[in-house]
């Protein structure tokens, strides 16, 4: 596991040298439809100057309804800093990522029990699942494993395959119940090839992991990401999508502005959720768009993996299926 985690930063950082030479024309999205969000919460825990004088707590807990629950980790802690998404059901919970943090002082499964409270979590079946594999969605994992009512599906292809029982991957969609809610899973292969899409039927919030956030999206396979925006636009055509929602924040809250990958302060952020017109956008763009390339829209960046990146990948993905 900590090799892979090496390999992936590599990536990471080789994609943050090639952000500079970004110089696709920007694609202008509706202001009205990136003004509206259906989130309370806009401002978000995001890191200090100083990182030695950061105060933050660990994690940044934002409860959107009863039910429904989405946490940050502190970016001094990660640069990362993903979102992790809590959806409680009757008689199930699903914890979509469980983040970055690897540390025996710090455990993802203990902010879920004190958050939910521990009754309710040691009553309930405990689903944890992945948006993809890469190693800052999968760290907090090892909390979860040992304690009997929790199923945790390994950040792998086959084990998503096997487990919610896709026959025709990545043309097929499942729907699982947690108790008088509905989720349903999109296969969204691209980014990477496991890579999954959550639809919660109660908040409608689509849950695309990396596959779409306001930042950089990186794309391994060109075409296979094309045919997963354009599968989830359709689903968006069909269902009522209140938020689109992803599991990063590296652009900030003025048109065709980001964060430096690695930065571990960012005072002036986007929103996290992003509307189903932008996604239409993309898809649109996408569809005229054969070869892999550069495409800027306002608060996100499209950006095409080269053969070096993509060898580095598929590395991390074999030590990621392998741990």
């Amino acid at each position: 596991m900590k090799f892979s985690i090496i390999i992936t930063s590599i990536l990471v950082l080789i994609g943050c040298t090639s952000q500079s030479k970004v110089d696709a024309k920007i694609i202008p999205q509706s202001t009205t439809a990136a003004e509206k969000s259906t989130l309370a919460k806009q401002n978000w825990i995001h890191g200090s100057p100083d990182c030695d004088e950061n105060k933050d707590s660990t994690v940044d807990v934002y409860q959107h309804d009863l039910n429904s629950y989405i946490i940050r980790q502190n970016k001094c802690l990660t640069f990362e800093a993903p979102f992790i998404y809590v959806l409680v059901g009757e008689n199930s919970i699903l914890v979509l990522d469980t983040g970055a943090l690897e540390d025996e002082k710090f455990s993802i499964y203990e902010v879920i029990k004190n958050t939910l409270g521990k009754e309710l979590v040691d009553k309930r079946k405990i689903l944890v699942a992945h948006s993809h594999g890469h190693s800052d969605h999968y760290q907090g994992d090892d909390h979860f494993k040992g304690h009997a009512n929790v199923t945790l599906i390994q950040p792998s292809k086959k084990s998503v395959v096997e487990f919610f029982g896709f026959e025709h991957w990545p043309n097929d969609k499942q729907t699982i119940d947690l108790g008088n809610r509905q989720i349903t899973v999109i296969p969204t292969p691209g980014h990477q090839e496991q890579a999954i899409t959550i639809y919660d039927h109660q908040t409608k919030w689509l849950m695309t992991g990396d596959t779409l956030y306001p930042g950089y999206i990186y794309v391994k396979e060109w075409d296979v990401f094309r045919e997963s925006i354009a599968r989830l636009a359709t689903f968006a055509n069909n269902n009522e999508i209140s938020a689109i929602v992803g599991t990063h924040i590296e652009s900030k809250n003025t048109p065709d502005s980001y964060y430096s990958v690695g930065t571990t302060y960012q005072p002036n952020e986007a929103k996290l959720d992003l509307s189903v017109q932008q996604l239409q956008l993309l898809n649109a763009k996408l569809k005229d768009t054969d070869e892999p390339q550069d495409i800027k829209f306002d608060n996100f960046i499209i950006k095409p993996l080269n053969l070096f990146q993509r060898m580095l990948s598929n590395v991390a993905g074999w030590f990621t299926s392998s741990d």
